[in-house]
């Protein structure tokens, strides 16, 4: 019967009782290849921090329910209001340029609901464009809710040609 290479290997291999595990390895083809863990040539590079980079601060947990500055309903409703009539005062219904008009009033909102300073809380901003038409138009949305904290406001504008609903929804974050 004709042995093949790798039959010498594994009997080579093979464990026998009360002596060390043999490599799998060759000696001969090692011969002249470095080990990493012996290998002393390189030094650990050293990171240079530069001044554009800032260390990300970690707070410890506060356990506190309750927001510093609390969301206010009817500041925010009035300035969404402003906001809306500013915007659409002399605007005209139009399918095409209502999706962007719709985009740019939610960003608008959400960045001056923002800068109202209310901490803990996300937002959702979300506005809708519908043409005046003689019909009902029922919105309904579902979240999972904290009705303690999380808190909704709805603004309304109403034009010849068309009515815009702002939802601004305030999610308390802990």
């Amino acid at each position: 019967m004709e042995e093949s290479p790798n039959a010498s290997k594994l009997s080579a291999t093979a464990h026998k009782p009360g002596r060390r595990k043999t490599s799998v390895w060759d000696r001969n083809t090692m011969k002249g290849k470095m080990k990493l863990s012996n290998f002393e040539g390189l030094t650990p590079m050293k990171e240079e921090c530069s001044s554009k980079t800032t260390a990300k601060i970690k707070f410890l947990n506060t356990y506190r329910l309750e927001p510093y500055n609390k969301f206010q309903d009817q500041l925010v409703r009035g300035r969404a209001q402003a906001i809306l009539t500013n915007k659409l005062q002399q605007a005209k219904y139009d399918a095409i340029s209502s999706p962007s008009l719709c985009a740019s009033l939610s960003e608008e909102i959400l960045k001056a609901t923002k800068e109202m300073g209310f901490d803990r809380y996300k937002y959702v901003v979300t506005v809708l464009i519908v043409e005046k038409a003689g019909q009902a138009i029922n919105v309904a949305s579902r979240w999972v809710w904290d009705v303690q904290r999380d808190t909704w406001v709805s603004a309304k504008c109403e034009t010849e040609t068309f009515i815009a609903l702002a939802l601004i929804m305030a999610c308390y974050y802990e």
